[in-house]
Parts: structure tokens; C-alpha cells; sequence
């Protein structure tokens, strides 16, 4: 379905508040640089929520005290609304599908999901958004497709009595579903009416275009760049025609830093850095997991793979979808803005303009071919 001019320029922007600052940042302070920058709505990350509440309630609040957090949560909600934002989504809800049956990874999965559910009221967002999970995989009996899809259908029934939505993402790092096509075949085998999909332009473009482990940071196996180039293409010309444009609830926005030299296969950096804990202990999972976690700037910002982000980002618009664009970066390189947040978020907000103004060139483009 092909997207106009008129369509982009309804396109609302968010900004994940976990995306600049620091985790000491006041989230008040995150709030008003993310306001004056022009965005209407946030991502609420939990981080910030759970910090917000220890400060405001002035005690240390431990991150499954549901009472304390929806407390606090009220008056983020509060804060938001006087800074005219929205909380768009609540995130990032992790490691929650696939466990055993019986387990206490298990029990304790579907504890997080009821006391977020309660986060959710108390903030008043209507979306969750889950991570594909990077739990490590079981020895034995590894979870089917259609087990994944089983735990997300009875997480979509807990939250559809409150007509709450489940937004799952693939997280390119991750242990079962790192591509959007997996997420999307899961998501189908949930048939549930309020799952859709977080897409997002770093984890398909990392995923299936980038490598922080090769001198190129490109993936090698697929050989020349021009096959690489044709598999993306193909990759995003069968999200546009396969995902139906009211079963994408969220677009997220980043590139990718190239890293100052390749991470070590086994997660390390080349300065022998290790990354942050996930995945199953793959060589290429974890070296995404910390590529992710600190060298992701806002698009036309220094990122390695722009022209390749906004080929996705026309992709999705090409399925109809116009709903919200958000920006969910992790830029180590500037500190995620700490010194000057309001110029940070503004550069972010500047960067959403571009992209629209780089996806109404191609409908400017296809018109005159047409013609």
C-alpha cells in the first residue's frame, strides 16, 4: 500500500525516556527536554520509573514493590500531563515466554506480568512492550514457536480485560526470535486481537545487515555487499506486503555506531569490556547485546546505516501503518545528552523531521514515475 505526503505528516513522534541523560537523571528533567523538543509522547522505561519512585517516596523502592510503583507511577502520569506528553508504551518487559512449565522462572514471569499490568493503570498507557526473550536455552526441550506463542496469548488475555496491548519486538540478540519475521510468525501463531508488533530499525538492520564482530561491520557470511544488499531488500519488501499495517503498534528509531574495533566474538569488546548479560552465550548474540546496549545514536547522527534504516522505515509506512514513530536510542559516544539534554532531544526531534522528509521524496519520486 503505498504512503503519501499527507499521511506522514500525521505521523506522531515519541521519545523512550531510558534514551537520554543518565539513570540518575531526574526523570522530571528527562520530561521537560523531551517536551520542549516537540515530542508528545514518551516511553515510559521501567528504570526510570523505578528510580522516580525511590526518590519521590524517599526510600529505596525494590523493583517488585507493585505498591510503591503504581504510587509513584501516578505522578509520573501527572508530570506527563503537565508537560502535554502522553505515556505512549511501558518498557522493556523481558525474559517472559518459553520457560518451563513448573519452573520458577515461570512463576515468577506471570508475578512481573501482573504487577506491570498494575504499572500500566496506575500510568495510564494501554501498550506493553515485550522483548523477544534472551534467556538461555534449556538443555533439553527447547520451547517450539507455538510454546512462545502460548505464553504471549495467556500474557495478551491478562492484559486484555483493562484493553491493554501487547507490542512484541524482536531483539536481534535474542535466543528464539531475533528477526522481525519470527516475531511476526509468533505473533500470528498467538492469534490474539490485541498483540501487534514493536518494530524497530536497529534490531532488523543489526540483525540482518550488521556485524560488530567483522572489520566491515557487515555480515560476512552473506558475501559480497550486494548480496547483502539484496537479502535486506528482499527481507523489507516481505514485511511491506505481509504485516498488516494495524498489526504494527510501534515503529522505533536508532542507527548504529561502528564500534572503534570489532568486539571479540566471545561478547568482549576489543578493549576487553564484557557486555552486558543475555543471550545463550552465541558468539554473534551477545556482541549484539552490547552493541545495542551503548552505540546506538538517533538517525543522521554518526550511525553507520541510515540509508539502510530509512529503507525500513519506508517499508513499514509502505504497509499503511501511520501511527507512532519513536525514538529509543543508546548513544554511549555523547552520554545520551547528559550535558545538554534539551539539544539533545532537539537533534532527535530534528532527525524525525529529515526521515519524513526523506520518505516524501521517494512518494515525490514514485510520482513522477508514474507520470
Amino acid at each position: 500500500m503505498p504512503y503519501s505526503k499527507a499521511s506522514l505528516s500525521s505521523i506522531p513522534f515519541s521519545y523512550a525516556s531510558v534514551s537520554v541523560g543518565s539513570p540518575s537523571t531526574p526523570l522530571p528533567e528527562k520530561l521537560s527536554a523531551i517536551s520542549s523538543a516537540g515530542f508528545t509522547a514518551i516511553e515510559l522505561g521501567f528504570p526510570d520509573l523505578l528510580s522516580f519512585s525511590s526518590s519521590h517516596l524517599g526510600r529505596n523502592v525494590e523493583e517488585d514493590d507493585y505498591d510503591s510503583l503504581c504510587e509513584a507511577g501516578k505522578e509520573v502520569k501527572k508530570l506527563c500531563e503537565e508537560k502535554g506528553l502522553s505515556i505512549m508504551m511501558l518498557q522493556p518487559f523481558s525474559n517472559f515466554e518459553g520457560w518451563e512449565d513448573g519452573s520458577k522462572e515461570r512463576e515468577d514471569a506471570f508475578l512481573r506480568a501482573s504487577g506491570w499490568v498494575r504499572i500500566m493503570t496506575a500510568v495510564g498507557t494501554d501498550m506493553l512492550q515485550v522483548g523477544s526473550t534472551d534467556s538461555p536455552s534449556p538443555t533439553t526441550n527447547p520451547p517450539s514457536p507455538s510454546r512462545l506463542a502460548a505464553d504471549l496469548a495467556s500474557l495478551a488475555d491478562l492484559l486484555a480485560p483493562h484493553s491493554f496491548r501487547l507490542a512484541y519486538e524482536n531483539w536481534c540478540w535474542a535466543t528464539y526470535a531475533p528477526t522481525w519475521s519470527t516475531v511476526w510468525d509468533i505473533v500470528q501463531l498467538a492469534n490474539r486481537p490485541n498483540i501487534g508488533l514493536c518494530l524497530d530499525t536497529f534490531q532488523t538492520i543489526c540483525g540482518e545487515y550488521g556485524d560488530p564482530t567483522t572489520t566491515s561491520t557487515l555480515i560476512q557470511s552473506a558475501g559480497l555487499q550486494q548480496k547483502l544488499e539484496h537479502n535486506l531488500t528482499v527481507s523489507l519488501k516481505a514485511l511491506q506486503e505481509s504485516v498488516p499495517a494495524d498489526k504494527i503498534y510501534v515503529l522505533q528509531l536508532s542507527d548504529a555506531y561502528r564500534p572503534p574495533m570489532p568486539f571479540k566474538e566471545d561478547g568482549e569488546d576489543g578493549e576487553g569490556n564484557e557486555e552486558p548479560p543475555g543471550g545463550d552465550g552465541g558468539t554473534k548474540i551477545r556482541a549484539r547485546a552490547k552493541w545495542s546496549h551503548d552505540y546506538r545514536p538517533y538517525l543522521y547522527n554518526g550511525g553507520a546505516f541510515t540509508p539502510q534504516c530509512v529503507e525500513m522505515c519506508k517499508a513499514v509506512l509502505g504497509t499503511g501503518f501511520s501511527g507512532w514513530f519513536s525514538v529509543e536510542v543508546f548513544d554511549g559516544r555523547n552520554k545520551g545528552g547528559e550535558a545538554d539534554m534539551k539539544a539533545f532531544c532537539e537533534g532527535a526531534m530534528e532527525s524525525c523531521r529529515t526521515l519524513i522528509g526523506d520518505c516524501g521524496d521517494a512518494v515525490s519520486e514514485r510520482t513522477e514515475q508514474a507520470e
